[in-house]
């Protein structure tokens, strides 16, 4: 198991050298010793660290809940000693708003959706948010996002801009008229039901049904309230 000091050793390794091997950097020039850091000047161990805890954080949030997730559950999820998590990231609060931060896949699969007219849009529209959640990548985050929505501020605020921000911009230039903006909250609770009772809840048949079939079924409700201008 990784700990604060194993990290600390990886990071100071690049530094110990002896006289000749100092002086054979320098004769290699300030290239040879940028090599070893990673971009930005973190270097690779400690930034694989930083994202093993971050995933292993939004993993154990999604499947418990913000309450019931303690910051050793996601320390031994990770691999790492609990003295990592707090050395990386502090309070389970802080690490809990990190998990929070949605992938841009959401909006690029929803604004791409959007794109070729409002025939057959609800479809798409629906197609392309079952997509991101069967995302093994993105999942976590979603689940933790929707699952804590009822019971933490955090989650709430960003379900809320989820709903009002990402998809009010992606869907900006289908959805139009003087309520524009209900219509666009009443899609995102259509999307958010469906995810919640399909991935979180576990509703069967609608849990195992085939994309296709859900996205035909569901994408005539979203279609509906789309183009309905009345």
């Amino acid at each position: 198991m990784e700990s604060v000091s194993d990290t600390r050793e990886v990071a100071g390794s690049g530094r110990e050298q002896t006289g000749d091997t100092a002086g054979a950097a320098a004769a290699a020039g300030p290239a040879a010793g940028q090599a070893t850091k990673h971009a930005g000047g973190r270097r690779p161990g400690e930034t694989r660290t930083r994202e093993a805890i971050l995933t292993a954080a939004r993993v154990c949030f999604a499947e418990r809940g913000f309450d019931a997730t303690s910051l050793r559950r996601i320390a031994e999820t990770a691999g790492v000693d609990q003295s990592l998590v707090h050395h990386f990231y502090g309070t389970k609060e802080n690490l809990f708003l990190q998990a929070l931060e949605l992938p841009g896949k959401i909006e690029e699969a929803i604004t791409a959706a959007a794109q070729g007219g409002l025939d057959g849009i609800g479809e798409r529209v629906v197609r392309a948010h079952l997509s991101v959640w069967d995302d093994v990548s993105s999942r976590p985050a979603l689940m933790t996002m929707v699952r804590s929505a009822a019971i933490h501020r955090a989650a709430a605020a960003r379900l809320r801009e989820t709903a009002t921000g990402i998809l009010a911009r992606a869907l900006c230039g289908v959805i139009t008229g003087e309520d524009a903006m209900l219509r666009t909250s009443m899609v995102a609770t259509q999307l958010v039901g469906l995810a919640m009772m399909r991935y979180v809840a576990h509703l069967e048949p609608l849990a195992s049904a085939d994309t296709d079939t859900v996205a035909r079924h569901y994408g005539r409700a979203v279609q509906a309230i789309v183009t309905d201008t009345d």
